[in-house]
């Protein structure tokens, strides 16, 4: 059987995947847990990869073979997680959890926006609405909804991107 455990590796700020290639270069099997981001970029949306946990990756480690202590001076790593001077070893079914919810292309998929129900009540929370108050009427598609805000004493239907609102 063999002894390897998987670890917690600290990457130096946004040096996860220069970690993963020094990790690899060196003989270790490493897992970066990644899922697609949505970002507002030059007043648009854009779909990009990032890390599930910023700063954070795993390596698989058997402590009694490998030289696991050069981990702490490859390129991009901040530190091994550790309890006192031993690594903290993460369970093997927590790692396969994340893997077991990648999609065809390895990124995590993630929750969907809660569901709202029509007729609940939303506040705005961003945007030319902001702390607005409305009722929620429908979802648009996965990335919009519609809302009826109270605006200068009359109901007014707005369509708003899915983040922008929250239940009130």
């Amino acid at each position: 059987m063999s002894a390897q455990r998987w670890y917690a590796v600290q990457s130096q700020p946004n040096s996860e995947i220069k970690a993963v290639a020094h990790l690899k270069r060196q003989g270790f099997e490493t897992y970066l847990p990644r899922y697609q981001k949505r970002r507002r970029h030059a007043r648009r949306f854009e779909i990009v990869p990032a890390p599930l946990f910023p700063r954070y990756l795993f390596v698989r480690i058997d402590l009694e073979t490998q030289r696991w202590r050069a981990i702490f001076s490859t390129i991009g790593v901040s530190r091994l997680v550790c309890n006192g001077d031993v690594p903290a070893a993460i369970d093997d079914r927590v790692l396969a959890s994340l893997k077991s919810r990648e999609n065809e292309l390895g990124f995590v998929q993630l929750n969907q926006p809660p569901m709202f129900q029509p007729g609940d009540k939303l506040r705005v929370i961003q945007g030319v609405f902001c702390d607005n108050l409305g009722l929620f009427e429908e979802m648009t598609d996965q990335e919009r909804v519609t809302i009826l805000l109270d605006l200068l004493g009359r109901k007014v239907r707005v369509v708003l991107d899915a983040d922008l609102v929250a239940a009130a």
